[in-house]
């Protein structure tokens, strides 16, 4: 029996490669990764004592070191255990809970015909390329230019120019003796009964082809180069190959290069995708000009349990964010949610890359939030809670959101955490109120005006200042050296426990750091990984050295030692490294983002000082007073829980 290649795909994808080589061989603990997906064991294949036999989830591959075996979950079930393939085929599907297809020979010919239809689709992707590098691809070479994409890059992706002309492609296919059925099957020709002479679907446009999972062309997108086109950009329809809203833009290579580590990023169009790979982002994908749809969601969550989705920083990206949001809510479960990152205003991947550099997009990736902050700052962003109804409006609001989540345990989880938020938010407001000086009249809406000396003091130019007691918090907190408790906390742990990185290989790589010595010794640590010498803390230290940071490795251990943090020291305990590190990390993340937002908060109240945006204004203010709180009490826990005497 042939089987459709889109199931073999699905089963694959389902199950991970481990679970099904993990039945024939027993994991060397030393080596294996399990977070990342990363086994090693000695070879099923041949005798030998020490372990070369290594798989990866994310590849769903294995290779001997020793004697070169490779394969796929179908090989090592036919070498190993001497299937056929249609029996190895049945007990994957088994282990991934889908049935097995029926033979069908009409879908066995539609496969067939299928398979005739991508070899089209690649004569029609050569015969773009070609056009872009010919004469009359002068004015697109042109765009590309502009834009800042190279010509390998324009190489890599295949880029093409489809003429102004209405039977170019036609004509062409035709010549080389592709039916006609198979030119209008594949979508590259608009047709009917209302159309006598059947003509080109694209005309003078930048061609983007979109490959599926295993990189065969199946569709187009097209940019359109004159400034009056009806659509700047257009996909093929959808066709017996293409379904727009099953497929992700950039898809087979971003699984490749999520080898590497990392989460998957989805951006929102194919330049976005593009640009981000030139500047090194390989593991970026994009919906086709549409809202992500559920199954493309699906798709990314293949990829990585945790995907970022990037938007515009405009009201229309952060209306996406939103409808991303309750499209993912009801599937979250244990591994499987998603973080949101917001670009700067008025900017997109491209335009910020192409400005600022890649280290910028990694600014935006190191703020993205998690679902449960977007949903908490869209129902109460601008709202108005100054009576016991509207509180209670939006805990009902809230408790409609999760009741969405299917999976139990987690909507148990989203259920008390915005419980606390509640009553967080609630709790500083009432003492936002009590604390008000003045005799500050409410206004109309619930709110009172700031009053000179009281949670704000205006600053020149009518600036909104932070308090003082804000400002010398302990999210700002420094040692005599100008680093933070907090960062030095977290880069301290890293390198005297060095599990922490390969734990959190995808914080570490993106952490966002005020301090100026401590990002050099942050820089130092990611040399150490890229050389696989972050193994051992006599590595990492040794890294350090050799870039000339010892001095400041010594300052921050002192720190730490005067801060009685004892978890992040040598002496500690794994756990209790790790609890101190995401502790601080949680705190680090909170803290720089509402460091921004708060400067963005008293930008608009400068430029617009309404009753809104001050109530944003505390808002902010009182999610400050929580990290303040809480990074107190774990200070506080490190000075009197008596376990100081490890420092």
């Amino acid at each position: 029996m042939r089987f459709p290649p889109a199931f073999l795909d699905e089963i694959r994808d389902r199950v991970p490669i481990s679970s099904v080589i993990g039945q024939r061989v027993a994991w060397d603990r030393r080596k294996t990764n399990a977070s990342r997906g990363d086994y090693w064991a000695c070879c099923p294949f041949h005798g030998e004592k020490s372990p070369s036999f290594h798989c990866e989830d994310k590849k769903g591959r294995y290779h001997c070191f020793g004697c070169s075996v490779s394969g796929d979950h179908f090989k090592f079930l036919t070498e190993l255990d001497g299937m056929s393939f249609p029996e190895a085929v049945e007990k994957i599907a088994e282990m991934a809970g889908v049935p097995m297809p029926v033979r069908d020979e009409q879908e066995e010919r539609r496969e067939k015909e299928r398979a005739s239809l991508t070899d089209v689709m690649e004569m029609a992707t050569t015969f773009f390329q070609e056009r872009l590098q010919g004469p009359e691809g002068a004015k697109a070479r042109a765009y590309l230019r502009e834009r800042g994409l190279t010509s390998a890059t324009q190489q890599s992706f295949r880029l093409g120019f489809a003429p102004d002309s209405r039977n170019a492609l036609k004509e062409h296919l035709a010549a080389k003796g592709v039916p006609k059925a198979d030119i209008e099957a594949c979508g590259l020709v608009r047709h009917g009964d209302d159309i006598p002479v059947s003509y080109d679907w694209f005309r003078d446009r930048i061609m983007f082809p979109i490959p599926d999972s295993r990189g065969k062309i199946i569709a187009f997108g097209g940019r359109a180069l004159a400034p009056d086109a009806l659509a700047k950009y257009m996909n093929s329809p959808d066709t017996e190959l293409f379904h727009k809203g099953n497929v992700l833009y950039n898809f087979a290579r971003a699984r490749k290069a999520l080898a590497k580590g990392g989460a998957v990023i989805a951006v929102e169009g194919y330049m976005d995708v593009i640009a981000l790979a030139q500047a090194g982002f390989e593991n970026a994908v994009a919906p086709l000009g549409t809202a992500l749809t559920e199954n493309q969601l699906e798709l990314l969550w293949r990829m990585s349990g945790e995907p970022v989705l990037c938007f515009d920083g405009d009201q229309a990206g952060l209306k996406a964010a939103w409808r991303a949001a309750d499209l993912a809510l009801p599937a979250v479960q244990p591994g499987r949610s998603a973080r949101f990152a917001l670009l700067p205003e008025g900017k997109d991947p491209d335009d910020l890359v192409k400005a600022e550099g890649a280290d910028a997009f990694r600014g935006v990736l190191a703020e993205a939030r998690p679902l449960a902050d977007l949903l908490w700052m869209r129902e109460t962003a601008g709202g108005v809670f100054d009576t016991p109804e509207r509180r209670a409006e939006l805990g009902k609001r809230l408790r409609e959101l999760t009741s969405r989540i299917r999976d139990e345990s987690t909507r148990y989880h989203y259920q008390q955490e915005m419980r606390e938020r509640e009553q967080s938010f609630f709790g500083s407001q009432r003492n936002t109120r009590r604390g008000r000086q003045d005799g500050g009249r409410p206004g109309e809406r619930g709110q009172g005006k700031p009053a000179p000396g009281g949670q704000f003091a205006k600053g020149g130019g009518g600036r909104m200042a932070i308090t003082e007691s804000l400002g010398q918090s302990a999210l700002v907190k420094r040692g005599s050296e100008g680093m933070s408790v907090r960062e030095a906390t977290i880069i301290v742990a890293l390198v005297n426990h060095p599990a922490l990185i390969d734990e959190n290989f995808a914080h570490v790589e993106f952490l966002d750091l005020a301090n100026s010595d401590l990002r050099k010794l942050h820089a130092a640590i990611l040399d150490a990984m890229a050389h696989d010498a972050a193994d051992e803390r006599g590595a990492v230290i040794a890294t350090i050295e050799r870039a000339g940071c010892g001095g400041i490795w010594e300052r921050a251990v002192a720190l730490i030692k005067r801060a009685r943090q004892w978890p992040a020291l040598e002496t500690a305990g794994l756990d209790d490294a790790r609890d101190a590190f995401n502790q601080a990390l949680h705190l680090q993340r909170s803290a720089r983002t509402l460091h921004r937002e708060l400067k963005q908060a008293q930008a608009a109240l400068d430029a617009d000082p309404s009753d809104e945006n001050f109530r944003h204004l505390v808002e902010i203010q009182a999610q400050f007073n929580d990290v303040q709180a809480t990074e107190a009490l774990i200070e506080g826990f490190g000075v009197s829980s008596g376990r100081v005497g490890r420092v």
